[in-house]
């Protein structure tokens, strides 16, 4: 996040380092002293506190909590296994449970080597068959690999050879699930497929949910200058998917998301949130967000990366209307890049607030 410190005033990188912030005063926004009535503070806007941000997910999804908890409290698989089974294999909600599910999995290992987790290979070799715990697996072995292992290691190239094989495995215990494939697109980003190969992995997903949001933004990642594409080709990738976008689908804030991942490069250019590109993708999310379902369960990762990118081009009140929808939980884009999400979450939130008390706004004038 470098390059906020080249588009905010010297208060604003006061403000990054204390967490005091307060209102306007002769024009600028200026450290407040700890406890001074002028601070800024987010929890007068009823925003949860720093250390009970939720990490594991965007958004709430309360039976996938409640699952949780009783699969980590009993080591019991067999909740995990229900809620998928009656989760449409179609649909947003299943990948993100799949997610979330090997996520958990996946830092019960890192905190207890060896034991940590014990609940999935029990699930794998009681229900060898299940198709839910298969995708769980094969998730679960693609987040060990990018996390465990240094990307083009020996180790991190056969973890990621047997993630490919639980996909194919699921992919057949499930048929007309695109989940298996979109798993496959972050095994074939850590291998290196070339593009013919990934090509034919992305038209499977397609032709099985063609609006998926989230396995489009999966794709993005292997388009993108840092792996296997570059800047155009995400641009063009993500473009294309918000021309074909229906009314009504987030996939119109996927150029958001390119931007996002070239944001080191662009950032260098001046004036870089009143640029065309970035402007015009920020805007594409807006109208995204203003009509999509507010059940969509991809919402509040648009809504993160908004947040993001609203609060370094200083469009207080934008932000903080979409801080007030999904604060609480940061297990988004872009907070998850860092080592302590909640933190870097905890910034931007500030910095919001102080920008909107700057220009006159208040808990009271904040709509809900």
């Amino acid at each position: 996040m470098e390059f906020l410190w080249f588009l905010f005033a010297v208060g604003l990188i006061a403000a990054v380092v204390a967490p005091w912030l307060l209102r306007r005063r002769s024009g600028g926004i200026r450290l407040a002293e700890p406890g001074s009535p002028d601070a800024a503070d987010p929890l007068a806007y009823g925003f949860v506190r720093q250390e009970l941000l939720d990490v594991r997910m965007p958004g709430p999804d309360e039976d996938l909590m409640e699952v949780l908890d009783v699969v980590q409290r009993t080591q019991d698989w067999r909740a995990a296994s229900q809620l998928l089974a009656g989760t449409p294999k179609e649909g947003e909600v299943r990948w993100q449970r799949i997610q979330a599910f090997a996520g958990a999995a996946s830092l019960e290992l890192a905190q207890q080597p060896g034991v940590g987790g014990a609940w999935l290979r029990t699930w794998r070799a009681e229900a060898p068959k299940d198709a839910g715990g298969a995708e769980v697996h094969a998730e679960f072995l693609v987040q060990q690999a990018w996390r465990t292992a240094a990307v083009g290691t020996d180790e991190f190239r056969i973890i990621l050879e047997e993630a490919r094989s639980v996909c194919e495995e699921a992919a057949l215990l499930a048929p007309g699930d695109p989940v298996p494939y979109i798993v496959e697109l972050a095994v074939a980003r850590g291998l290196g497929y070339s593009h013919e190969r990934f090509d034919q992995v992305w038209a499977k997903v397609i032709d099985r949910n063609p609006q998926h949001m989230g396995a489009h933004i999966a794709a993005l990642h292997y388009w993108c200058e840092k792996w296997h594409g570059s800047r155009a080709d995400a641009d063009r990738f993500a473009q294309s998917a918000a021309a074909r976008a229906p009314q009504g689908s987030l996939l119109a804030a996927l150029p958001l998301f390119a931007v996002w991942e070239h944001v080191d490069d662009l950032t260098m250019v001046r004036d870089f949130y009143g640029t065309q590109v970035v402007s015009r993708a920020m805007e594409g999310a807006l109208y995204a967000v203003h009509s999509a379902r507010p059940d969509d369960p991809m919402l509040a990762h648009v809504r993160h990366l908004l947040i993001h990118f609203l609060v370094g081009a200083q469009r207080w009140n934008e932000a903080m209307q979409q801080i007030v929808h999904v604060d609480g939980h940061v297990g988004a884009l872009p907070w998850t890049t860092s080592e302590d999400p909640a933190a870097e979450y905890a910034v931007y939130r500030a910095l919001a607030v102080a920008g909107y008390e700057a220009n006159g706004g208040s808990p009271a004038t904040l709509p809900r």
